[in-house]
């Protein structure tokens, strides 16, 4: 493979020694060149690495231009990889010549790069905005520039997470700090604590941040200094600002340093200020010499730096915390090592120049398996109900994603949606809109496997209309030669003669079926539906994990709930009207708990769109005497399941709730509004915690239910746990068999 990657050749920072070591990696497996559109320190310490580096500058765009495409054509590389605008600028002329595929990496918020000028903002700014969509892919340095780019309308598949990283094995010169602080004219005592950043001095690194914290710092411990090192359009200004502020004994500018790691050897404790990050080096840099670091939450910082574990994280700006975070660890030399340490380690597990180049190999043998090929093929297309802001089908689409995944890491899914742009913003997945006819049956014809992944689809207690789209999309995608599957359905009864032919018709023509209980297979015998394969398992969703106990008490925090205390967790929906009576039911029962027990009642809303359970739970909590928190948010799939593992029971209307409930040990009680419901319950064995259909439940039933956990407690949460592994267990086949169905040769019609 002959790769040329394209840079403008200015950076001094993050992009260029990104570059710089990801060549120097890839050196040894593939062949690669560096063109530099400026002569610099970024070409000169790409000789000094051995490189295969050219300049290119000829003072006229056009004639580079040129000559790169000459280049190009004349050694015969087979992909072009751009860095940067002026990178991505002619990277896309050379495209057009070459017709090779091109690829360009997003080391920064394309969008913030050049808010210190307005003229080059609207030109070259939105000249780059504008190509970066006319490149074949992208490559994120953080997960937060790729969920940046699928928000922006970039195609999730064609984006590639490649970490920075860092040659953790290479010799690094260790200056002595004496000699160091006696060449900067730094008076140097034994009390002294060293804080340090090395950054461009402008706007975008917020270093004016630093520098007025340093202010607040100096007046509670004297002892503090700071060293400031690089270069950039901010330089005369911040020097001023330092001086105002009498700074001069506290703040010093040392400059552009060719050697950064010069720096790291003598401080104490790394800072980054930052409105805007991709992935910084210097963190990396101050993790190999195991700094104590502090930084801004932007880009993927949060990806290495975890909050009060082995860093400190502020908001832009927030000049109060970081003047709080520096002197706390200014003043703890047993909290600087201790999280220096484990910064250091969590840097060398996740952020090797090994992990990044192997990353970078995978992005560049994908892009050359596809680009050419006419319009992006699919593996599977995967149909639900999606993009309706429902927790649980959130945690369906998610586990089944996770879940094909872990199975084929680079398996290509395109999602049908309500709301596509919200679904892939989540999912960080294709999709577009299931309403889309002509978009779905394109997208079928280079597609390999359908499937409708989770949730009770066949069925009509919604509508007839909804029972007919998934038939109708099953049916054409049979149609079109695809093979088709039913991933963990649950199956109802239809009534309607014609909805039970119709379906028969269907659904025998299925590949494969997976029901997520066995009454489900009970009902399918009964529409005569026995051509396809048949697979009893279990619902995706239980492959879902709880979020950090950490991040659940943040939660609780916000929505103003103690974190000590016991609590009900109550998940309901409306129902065909039955809501008004049982939501009295439900408010006596929670005041009931409170009184007899001090169980606070906690509601948690499973659906916050089209159907919104919030508006339920505010009507059972005014019927309530008793104190009880709604939450506010609609939180994701993980975090539900976090807040829900922090009750001592759950009260649950809504499948998924009493899914997340068992998979969490915390004993369900379950109201029927669906056959799905009990069904559940009875699969798990614990039909006994079923209090009654919502069209019926009584405060005695649901006493009786309650007392009879809290006799059984131990006996049930043994069954739940045995359960939960069971079930993950089955969950997990449903991909492989997804899997096994996809690579199945000669099922799908050529044509």
């Amino acid at each position: 493979m002959k790769v040329i990657h394209l840079i403008g050749g200015g950076d001094i920072g993050g992009a260029k020694v990104h570059v710089l070591s990801l060549v120097k990696q890839l050196n040894s497996q593939i062949e690669v060149k560096i063109i530099s559109f400026r002569q610099g320190i970024f070409a000169e310490e790409a000789k000094e690495l051995g490189l295969d580096v050219q300049v290119i500058r000829n003072n006229n765009i056009l004639k580079d231009i040129r000559q790169t495409i000459s280049l190009i054509k004349k050694n015969k590389y087979d992909l072009i990889h751009c860095h940067g605008a002026k990178g991505n600028v002619i990277g896309y002329f050379c495209k057009r010549a070459t017709k090779l595929p091109t690829i360009t990496t997003i080391h920064s918020d394309y969008k913030l790069d050049y808010m210190h000028s307005f003229l080059k903002k609207m030109t070259i700014g939105i000249l780059n905005s504008f190509l970066l969509r006319r490149m074949d892919a992208h490559i994120a340095v953080t997960e937060n520039f790729r969920n940046m780019l699928i928000s922006r309308g970039f195609n999730a598949n064609r984006i590639y997470p490649v970490c920075n990283g860092l040659d953790f094995k290479k010799p690094v010169h260790i200056a002595e700090k004496k000699d160091f602080l006696e060449k900067y004219h730094i008076k140097d005592e034994a009390n002294h604590i060293y804080v340090g950043i090395v950054a461009r001095l402008n706007p975008v690194k917020s270093i004016d941040t630093l520098i007025k914290a340093a202010s607040l710092v100096k007046k509670a411990n004297g002892n503090i200094k700071f060293l400031i090192a690089g270069e950039g359009d901010e330089a005369k200004n911040l020097k001023k600002l330092a001086a105002t502020l009498d700074l001069n004994d506290t703040v010093y500018f040392l400059g552009w340093l060719k050697d950064p790691y010069e720096l790291m050897s003598v401080l104490d404790i790394s800072v980054l200020t930052s409105i805007s990050e991709g992935f910084p080096y210097s963190l990396l840099e101050g993790a190999m010499f195991k700094l104590a670091s502090i930084s801004t939450d932007v880009g993927g910082i949060s990806d290495l730096v975890e909050h009060d574990n082995n860093g400190y994280l502020f908001k832009p700006n927030d000049i109060a915390s970081l003047v709080t975070y520096i002197l706390d660890l200014s003043s703890d030399n047993e909290k600087r090592t201790l999280f220096g340490e484990r910064l250091y380690q969590k840097a060398l597990k996740d952020f090797s120049i090994e992990k990044m180049a192997s990353l970078q190999l995978h992005a560049y043998s994908d892009v050359l398996s596809w680009v050419g090929k006419g319009k992006r093929s699919y593996d599977i297309i995967l149909s639900g109900y999606y993009g309706f802001m429902n927790i649980g089908d959130d945690a369906l689409l998610d586990s089944i994603i996770n879940n094909l995944k872990h199975i084929e890491s680079d398996i290509k899914i395109l999602i049908l949606s309500r709301n596509p742009v919200v679904t892939t913003k989540m999912i960080g997945v294709d999709s577009i809109s299931r309403f889309n006819l002509f978009n779905i049956i394109s997208t079928m014809k280079r597609s390999d496997l359908f499937i409708y992944g989770g949730g009770t689809l066949i069925q009509e207690s919604s509508s007839t209309r909804s029972l007919l789209y998934y038939l109708g999309t099953m049916y054409l995608a049979k149609l079109l030669g695809l093979k088709t599957m039913l991933y963990a359905n649950g199956i109802q009864m239809l009534k309607k003669r014609f909805n039970r032919l119709v379906t028969r018709y269907v659904m025998n023509k299925i590949d494969l079926i997976t029901l997520r209980e066995d009454t489900s297979l009970g009902l399918l015998e009964s529409l005569n539906i026995n051509r396809p394969r048949i697979v009893i398992t279990a619902d995706p969703a239980v492959t879902t994990y709880p979020c950090s106990d950490k991040r659940v008490y943040e939660i609780f925090k916000r929505e103003g709930i103690p974190a000590d205390g016991n609590y009900l967790g109550v998940c309901v929906r409306e129902w065909k009207g039955h809501e008004k009576a049982y939501s009295k039911v439900l408010a006596d029962f929670a005041d009931y708990l409170f009184h007899h027990f001090a169980i606070t009642t906690v509601f948690i809303p499973m659906q916050r769109k089209y159907i919104d359970d919030s508006i339920l739970s505010k009507n059972i909590a005014r019927q309530m005497k008793t104190p009880s928190f709604i939450l506010s948010e609609y939180y994701t799939a993980e975090e539900t399941m976090g807040i829900i593992s922090k009750m001592n029971i759950l009260l649950g209307v809504r499948l998924h709730s009493l899914i997340f409930a068992a998979c969490c040990n915390v004993p369900p009680i379950a109201l029927v509004y669906e056959s799905k419901v009990s069904s559940f319950m009875e699969y798990i064995g614990l039909d006994r915690l079923i209090a009654g259909d919502v069209s019926d439940i009584t405060l005695e039933n649901l006493i009786s239910v309650y007392t009879y956990i809290r006799e059984n407690e131990t006996d049930i949460k043994d069954k739940l746990s045995k359960q939960s592994t069971s079930l993950r267990i089955k969950a997990i086949e449903n991909a492989s068999l997804a899997i096994e169905l996809k690579n199945k040769k000669g099922e799908k019609n050529e044509s």
